[in-house]
């Protein structure tokens, strides 16, 4: 055989293989919301009624949120769960180090790596709507927050 030929394919096979790592590695953009598909969202009260949801927080119950952190978002950009409601979040992180902050609860996690995971749990004892962001360096300003609203 050919040793330009040999050669050639040698070439194309790396190429090949080094496109198919670099876009398996890169940020997926065939996952990403457009802007007619819905925000993914966490309502803690679901389908049960006001009187139920305000029992559950009342009873102490608590209720379990996962939220995923990748590069620059967060898999989940609304939570909302009904004031005095026990809450815990069980941050994951899928890429990079991030973590995951609410100033006016004091929920913080610690930077974590990817694959690792923290749970945080707070009482939703504030109405109103608040921020949660990753405080790594600028992922904040880069995209990396979400609103928890705590309803009456």
């Amino acid at each position: 055989m050919n040793k330009n030929l040999i050669l050639g394919l040698i070439i194309v096979a790396a190429v090949v293989i080094a496109g198919a790592f670099l876009i398996k590695s890169s940020p997926s953009t065939q996952n990403a919301p457009s802007s007619t598909q819905a925000e993914p969202t966490a309502v803690i009260t679901g389908s049960v009624t006001e009187k139920e949801a305000t029992d559950s927080a009342m009873s102490g119950e608590v209720k379990e949120i996962t939220v995923v952190g990748s590069p620059f978002k967060f898999d989940l950009k609304t939570i909302t769960v009904k004031k005095g409601q026990k809450v815990k979040i069980l941050f994951k992180n899928a890429q990079g180090n991030h973590d995951f902050v609410i100033d006016e609860f004091d929920v913080k996690t610690q930077v974590l790596n990817a694959g690792e995971e923290e749970a945080v749990e707070f009482t939703a004892d504030q109405a109103g709507t608040f921020k949660y962001y990753c405080s790594v360096g600028n992922h904040r300003a880069m995209g990396m927050e979400g609103t928890l609203t705590v309803e009456e």
